[in-house]
């Protein structure tokens, strides 16, 4: 492909369900007049043909996300993963086998409290429920394939579904303090190309489910020997080995694993529903119970799915920007002909609970000679004036085959220290895990999409 020249569309594609060019644009600039006022998703889109239009840009993005849903959770044999139900489905399966509803609730605290995998370890339930859940359900993992320690204490993890695919999950600790953050995928591969990702280049296979985006999650705390109390340890170092330097909490309080940002491979709001679902599950009180402001959900810009997702789950957002100016974003992130820069923008001003104390993080890869001129920091300043926003400035990861090279570190220096100036805080990121290709734009696996035989 000739280089800034817009891909020809493929079947494959999710992102080829919006409306470009002219129609975006206008559906951008009509929905921009709403910024500061009721969300989008609140209105009756019969007041308005534009928000219709906006509206019927969104159901026609879940209804191509659905084209590549996960497979079934049900086993071979019949038995059904009771990880990623939610608190009704759950329900509704224990009522299914003649029991009380409180004991979806008893369930829900093993699973998602305490992390217990085995039915004969949930000491509250009766022996005969035990054998009687085991012959009907699974509290299943994603298998762990690899899972490979950076020099600086980095952890990547390869799992493998039950269909075979396989997606990339890495553990960040913090460097200052006894804490730390669990990067998930949504999807297996990616359907938007962006140019600097390693994720870009492997096509789009499937959407993650909920069950498996929950168990990414879960089967890093295992590693870690993270679940409260005794029963938590032996459950999750029966299930791998223990991490080197993970230590069991008797409680929820000082946990290693403390955030979780959907960073990884794919582009979450292009699987909405399961991303959604497992957030809400993880945000639970009587399970994971991760806040709000401890998860981060991170999109490359897919417009119509921001007002719903700021509305419906409210956790914090950040924005893949990588470029301040429509003709370099339509190149090196090809969303942009979709959804360009000012569209991007009234969106985020549009985003719910955004405020000083809950800023939208704008994530910049550097870039040499491409992106990164005093002329590129004035004008993203120009684009987040007036927003509660910060600038994570990334310096390019390098992976095999790339065509990029990373921004000398004057030059990054030179570039966050113009917005800084403009009021906004913007750190440099310190590359974590480039020696196992576990930093930001590294992931990568070998999954493929199976063709259907005719």
């Amino acid at each position: 492909m000739t280089q800034g020249q817009p891909a020809a569309p493929t079947p494959a594609s999710i992102a080829d369900v919006a409306p470009g060019g002219h129609v975006g644009r206008r559906v951008g600039r009509a929905v921009g007049r709403t910024a500061g006022l009721t969300p989008v998703s609140a209105l009756d889109p019969t007041l308005d043909p534009v928000l219709d239009l906006t509206a019927a840009e969104r159901a026609r993005v879940l209804a191509k996300s659905a084209l590549f849903d996960p497979p079934t959770t049900q086993l071979p044999d019949g038995r059904r993963d009771l990880v990623g139900m939610s608190r009704a489905e759950l329900a509704a399966a224990v009522a299914a086998i003649g029991e009380a509803p409180f004991r979806a609730k008893q369930l829900w605290h093993w699973i998602y409290h305490r992390g217990v995998t085995d039915f004969d370890l949930m000491s509250t339930i009766a022996r005969p429920l035990q054998g009687k859940l085991a012959a009907h359900f699974v509290v299943g993992r994603p298998q762990t394939v690899t899972a490979q320690l950076s020099t600086d204490a980095t952890q990547k993890f390869l799992f493998r579904f039950r269909d075979g695919q396989e997606a990339e999950t890495v553990y960040i600790p913090s460097l200052e303090e006894d804490r730390g953050a669990v990067c998930v995928s949504s999807q297996v591969g990616c359907t938007l190309s962006c140019r600097f990702c390693h994720t870009g280049t492997q096509t789009l296979t499937r959407n993650l489910g909920a069950a498996e985006i929950v168990g990414q999650f879960m089967a890093a705390r295992d590693a870690y020997a993270e679940w409260p109390g005794t029963d938590g340890l032996k459950n999750g170092e029966a299930q791998g080995e223990k991490v080197q330097g993970g230590k069991n909490h008797g409680d929820n309080t000082g946990r290693l694993l403390s955030n979780i940002v959907f960073m990884g491979m794919g582009e979450p709001l292009y699987n909405y529903v399961n991303v959604a679902k497992a957030i809400t599950i993880l945000m639970d009180n009587e399970g994971i119970a991760l806040s709000r402001r401890r998860i981060t959900l991170s999109t490359s810009g897919v417009v119509p799915m921001m007002d719903r997702a700021g509305a419906e789950l409210g956790v914090n957002l950040a924005v893949s920007l990588h470029a301040v100016r429509d003709a370099l974003r339509d190149e090196i992130v090809p969303l942009n002909r979709k959804y360009p820069i000012a569209e991007l923008m009234a969106a985020c001003r549009r985003y719910p609970g955004a405020s000083n104390a809950r800023r939208i993080t704008f994530e910049y890869v550097m870039l040499k000679g491409v992106n990164d001129t005093p002329a590129d920091a004035r004008e993203l300043v120009r684009l987040i004036a007036g927003m509660p926003a910060k600038v994570n400035l990334i310096p390019f990861n390098p992976w095999p085959g790339s065509a990029y090279e990373t921004s000398m570190p004057a030059v990054i220096d030179r570039f966050a220290q113009i917005v800084m100036d403009a009021g906004f805080a913007s750190p440099v990121r310190s590359p974590r895990g480039r020696d196992i290709l576990a930093a930001c734009g590294q992931l990568r696996t070998e999954s493929r999409r199976q063709r259907s035989v005719a």
